[in-house]
């Protein structure tokens, strides 16, 4: 009797195995109704036959133009542009900058102050980060500007408080920028002795330092070479504050040819 109960199992074993097998190699040598017919040469990547758990969450693509379009309507950004605005336009009622200077942003991050300066109606405009930004940002090392000498007219340097090497940083900036024009750099709020090592990083410079008699104002400071080649400073306060984030210290230094 056992030996009949042995017999019979060996046979249902074989016969789920074979069903089994033949029911693998149907499923692998014919495509399932519910995919994709295997003769488009070009299948939607949704449609396509999943070959792992990870294939069935829908990640659709977004090109770097939608998601910077995306980024820059959102009111963030467009504050932080009106910030750096608010800052620049002072330079321009100073003739210190006009629509056809050639203007330099050194560490522009994702762009803010390159809108700023294109919506004011400068034309040439070059922002520069380590890391591209399209269309508003191209990337280049802020330590080794890949520009001849002196072919700006401005140069706005920001985040120089985050540089790793700030002389060198500061020594670019100049290069690039042409005799007679103007180098700008933007830190973070600082007391004098800090703001005397900044100017002192300004080798090629006329050197000029001020503070406004209020502290909640922003300070100007424009250092205009002298025909003796004698610096003077002329400080002009910022006095609304509405459209600034948090406090900048802004530092306009003419540069003159060595």
């Amino acid at each position: 009797m056992e030996k009949h109960v042995q017999i019979l199992l060996n046979r249902l074993s074989f016969a789920s195995i074979a069903i089994a097998t033949l029911t693998l190699l149907l499923l692998y040598l014919q495509t399932p109704d519910t995919c994709v017919d295997p003769s488009d040469p070009n299948p939607k990547p949704h449609t396509r036959f999943p070959k792992s758990t990870c294939d069935f969450t829908h990640r659709p693509y977004t090109s770097v133009d939608k998601r910077n379009r995306r980024l820059r309507s959102t009111n963030a950004w467009k504050t932080a542009v009106a910030s750096y605005a608010s800052l620049l336009m002072a330079l321009q009622a100073r003739n210190h900058l006009s629509n056809d200077s050639r203007a330099l942003v050194v560490s522009a991050g994702p762009g803010h102050a390159v809108q700023a300066l294109q919506e004011m109606g400068v034309e040439d405009v070059t922002g520069v980060e380590l890391v591209d930004s399209p269309p508003l940002v191209s990337r280049a090392d802020p330590h080794n500007l890949p520009f001849f000498d002196g072919i700006f007219d401005l140069g706005l340097g920001l985040y120089l408080d985050r540089a790793l090497f700030p002389g060198r940083f500061v020594g670019q900036m100049e290069r690039t920028v042409r005799g007679g024009g103007v180098c700008v750099v933007t830190v973070e709020e600082c007391g004098p002795n800090e703001v005397k090592d900044i100017v002192k990083l300004f080798k090629k410079s006329s050197h000029g330092i001020g503070f406004p008699q209020q502290a909640s104002s922003l300070p100007l400071l424009l250092a205009r070479l002298h025909p003796a080649f004698l610096s003077r400073l002329i400080c002009v306060p910022f006095i609304d504050q509405n459209v600034v984030n948090r406090a900048w210290s802004l530092f306009s230094i003419s540069v003159f040819p060595s």
